[in-house]
């Protein structure tokens, strides 16, 4: 009798994605998942392969969709650039502050570790930060067309630069820095601006 699925992938995709942001890919056990899951070990790898690591990947691709694309695509379409930059890194210092369980960004967490990861993981991650980089240089480029950002601003160098302290803040918000050294970094970003 062939083998039938009795769930959700993506309410699967889902639970595990929270169990990778908690504990990270290399402490996450096929234990973990299972216990999260209330799935059988033998129906996760029939459902998704190569178990964990697929499990991570389609979690991780989740997680860029529904949380960077999504916020950037929002910010993208508010007119003002200075106003989408001073939304995005308000929003980041508030994420931060209620991140009660310091989890962070599921995929600036992955980026630190990324030599653990295989070569799809390496690519979606590379990606959605080289997104996030040509993102902030398209704003500048806006921003100037429209007067509000100065032509003296190199856009390419700046954006990088803007991603940066983007990861600074979310890295360091994982309980090392205070709100007020939150803000004076989000400050900062927006003087490179201005």
């Amino acid at each position: 009798m062939p083998w039938k699925k009795s769930f959700e992938e993506s309410d699967v995709i889902d639970t595990v994605m929270n169990v990778f942001w908690n504990k990270g890919y290399e402490a996450t056990s096929i234990s973990d998942l299972t216990e999260a899951t209330g799935l059988k070990r033998g129906s996760l790898y029939n459902a998704f392969g190569d178990g964990k690591q697929e499990l991570f990947f389609r979690s991780l691709k989740k997680y860029d969709t529904e949380q960077r694309s999504a916020i950037l695509l929002q910010l993208e379409s508010i007119e003002s650039p200075m106003a989408a930059f001073d939304t995005l890194f308000d929003a980041l210092v508030q994420q931060a502050m209620a991140d009660t369980e310091k989890k962070g960004c599921l995929l600036v967490n992955t980026a630190l570790n990324i030599t653990h990861h295989d070569e799809a993981v390496r690519k979606l991650v590379t990606k959605g930060l080289d997104e996030f980089a040509s993102f902030f240089e398209r704003l500048i480029k806006r921003g100037q067309s429209a007067g509000e950002i100065p032509e003296s601003v190199q856009a390419r160098p700046t954006a990088k630069t803007l991603l940066t302290l983007v990861v600074g803040i979310r890295v360091m918000s994982r309980g090392v820095l205070s709100r007020t050294a939150l803000r004076q970094i989000a400050q900062q970003a927006k003087t490179l601006i201005s």
